[in-house]
């Protein structure tokens, strides 16, 4: 069976980073920070959400004169129905969806 879209649990972790206020702009620093994950797990997934409209995206100016333009993130209303929709279908994350996991794997490997 096909996994849904948009469901693991890095994703998951954007989506509700971002939920937290949809309509504010967030900094990519800023939301590796509140989720712990690595820019090469986060801008993959930042970058697939905005290819599919989830996100919208924009350059914003340097705050001081020799610094780079820094790029912002926010979800988009489909956005943020979507996101909406798949964090509530995750299964709560703790001990017992890991020993979950693999007890279904046992039963496959039977």
């Amino acid at each position: 069976m096909p996994r849904t879209p948009d469901t693991s649990p890095q994703t998951l972790k954007v989506m509700r980073a971002l939920l937290a206020d949809p309509a504010t702009w967030r900094y990519g620093y800023d939301l590796s920070r509140e989720t712990g994950l690595a820019s090469g797990t986060l801008y993959p997934i930042l970058m697939r959400l905005t290819e599919r409209g989830l996100l919208e995206t924009r350059w914003e100016p340097p705050a001081r004169e020799g610094r780079p333009a820094r790029h912002t993130y926010r979800l988009t209303g489909e956005g943020a129905t979507v996101a909406r929709e798949r964090v509530a279908a995750a299964p709560a994350a703790g001990p017992g969806v890991a020993k979950g996991r693999a007890a279904r794997l046992g039963e496959a490997l039977s």
